[in-house]
């Protein structure tokens, strides 16, 4: 039931406290302020009432209904007088007032002098006496300024400066949150592998501190990847020079019609050494230099499907309407060719993709009839060097392809989900965001295209 965010969690929090605090004010001026005040008035109207009662008793009647007549006295008090009036929500206070008179007033009157209150056709307090020794009704009429003393005044006063506490509340909570929603958006821009922005460091201490741990960690960041970049572009250099040199060794020495078969072995292991060299690379880098550019994704899927049908391994294009959006095009050409890779190598047939658009997202599903494979390994197959049991016959993998895949997917803002297949088999489900932002919800988002 709580807000989510802290800018509403403080504003609530701020609103309760002041309204918490009226009504704690509120409760001790009505109690010991007010309440005293209307009985003291309620015993003295008391004695001013009994003492008019005792000047008229005696009179002779002719000049004691005379007298009374002055008062609009009558021998019965109207219909709509009322012993106990209804109480008025939006008189709150004045009913208060009324049954807090009405109530003390009954304690110092006598039993056969009663009293009434109407509030019809004007308030007016309706009490009984006695003219020449026979009851009769006099009324005194009450005025909205005898009722309030200014306390409607007070409780609007106090209602405004709650309003203008929670209004200075909501603005400074804004100043606060600005720089958190800036943190935030350079936190996504670096988990979605763009450069790092200096936030600034100004404001708040306790804001500025985090200010300056992030741009301490981004530099950091920065530094690293720089390392790793050096250190990468040296172990390919100086694995792939002897790499070649043995390939020219081997070249030159076996002789013409030598043993074909141990050429043949030799050059599949050095193959396999390049292919995992090259995958190392691959998830090292994973594109996160390369400029994102607009374009038409079905039409590098459709390329890539040419490219499988001319190897032998056909696949059934389902493609729907997709928009021109911005994407890194070898990064994007990389994560596709690695699922239609796995989908040809363990799937081997029922080869199919498919794409479709939802909620400002673009989906795209690679599944193949294969023996598919249980759900707790599913997400286990996106971290690096890790590889399902259908994968374990097969040589020269590393267990990266799924991971390279998983890395290129959160540079785009996307996410990778794997799911068995409707009929058997495996498929592997990205979603892409068109608009540039992070995916929400992808899974909701997925499910709700689900198997078709």
């Amino acid at each position: 039931m709580l807000p989510r965010s802290l800018l509403a969690r403080n504003i609530a929090l701020l609103v309760a406290l002041v309204a918490l605090t009226l009504v704690c004010s509120l409760g001790v001026l009505l109690h010991y302020i007010q309440r005293p005040r209307i009985e003291r008035a309620a015993e003295v109207f008391a004695d001013y009432v009994m003492t008019l009662d005792r000047i008229l008793a005696p009179m002779p009647a002719d000049v004691g209904h005379a007298v009374a007549a002055r008062l609009d006295g009558q021998p019965e008090p109207p219909a709509n007088a009322a012993t106990r009036p209804p109480p008025s929500l939006l008189n709150l206070y004045r009913t208060y007032q009324r049954d807090v008179f009405l109530e003390e007033l009954r304690k110092h009157l006598p039993a056969d002098m009663p009293v009434r209150w109407q509030t019809a056709d004007g308030q007016r307090l309706w009490m009984r006496v006695h003219v020449a020794g026979t009851p009769w009704w006099i009324a005194l009429s009450m005025n909205e300024d005898a009722q309030t003393s200014g306390m409607t005044t007070a409780i609007a006063l106090s209602l405004g400066l709650a309003l203008l506490a929670a209004l200075t509340g909501y603005l400074i909570q804004q100043r606060i949150n600005r720089p958190l929603q800036e943190l935030a958006r350079a936190a996504r821009h670096v988990s979605a592998g763009e450069a790092p922005v200096t936030l600034p460091t100004d404001g708040p201490t306790e804001i500025a501190q985090v200010s300056t741990a992030f741009n301490q960690m981004t530099e950091a960041l920065q530094q690293a990847e720089a390392t790793r970049a050096l250190m990468l572009a040296g172990v390919s250099h100086d694995i792939r020079t002897p790499l070649t040199k043995l390939r020219l060794a081997m070249a030159m020495a076996i002789p013409p019609g030598g043993d074909d078969s141990f050429v043949a072995s030799a050059e599949g292991y050095l193959d396999q050494i390049d292919t995992i060299l090259q995958q190392f690379m691959d998830y090292a880098g994973s594109g996160e230099r390369e400029v994102a550019q607009p374009g038409d994704l079905n039409a590098l899927i459709g390329q890539l499907a040419a490219d499988f049908a001319g190897l032998g391994h056909e696949f059934e294009l389902s493609l729907g309407d997709m928009p021109v959006f911005a994407f890194r095009p070898i990064a994007m050409m990389r994560l596709l060719m690695n699922l239609m890779q796995n989908a040809v190598v363990y799937g081997r047939a029922g080869l199919a993709v498919r794409t479709w658009t939802e909620a400002e997202v673009a989906h795209v599903a690679i599944g193949d009839r294969g023996k598919g494979i249980a759900a707790e390994e599913l997400e286990q197959l996106k971290a690096p060097f890790s590889r399902g049991r259908n994968a374990r016959g097969h040589s020269g993998g590393t267990g990266l392809g799924l991971a390279i895949v998983e890395r290129i997917a959160r540079l785009h803002g996307g996410t990778l989900q794997f799911r068995p297949r409707e009929g058997g088999g495996l498929e592997a489900h990205i979603a892409l965001p068109l608009a540039g932002k992070p995916v929400k919800q992808a899974q909701a988002a997925s499910r709700s295209g689900g198997l078709r």
